[in-house]
């Protein structure tokens, strides 16, 4: 069986915020565990991979709250 361990992220993070309303494209992933928390909702972020930006994800507000600031 496999572990989980903690890494720290080595690069830079690329994210717009949700907007409500908002009919996202299918390219945006939103887990399972998102969608039965009631995501996509105000205050989530949608991240990107920043060299593909296709790949696109849903990130919960409470997990970006926690874990990401903004670069200034």
């Amino acid at each position: 069986m496999s572990v989980f361990k903690q890494y720290r992220r080595k690069s830079i993070s690329e994210m717009r915020p949700y907007i409500v309303g908002e009919i996202l494209d299918s390219k945006v992933s939103i887990s399972e565990a998102d969608l039965k928390a009631g995501c996509p909702k105000s205050g989530d972020m949608i991240a990107r991979n920043p060299k593909k930006h296709d790949d696109q994800w849903l990130v919960e507000k409470s997990y970006f709250e926690d874990n990401l600031e903004p670069i200034e």
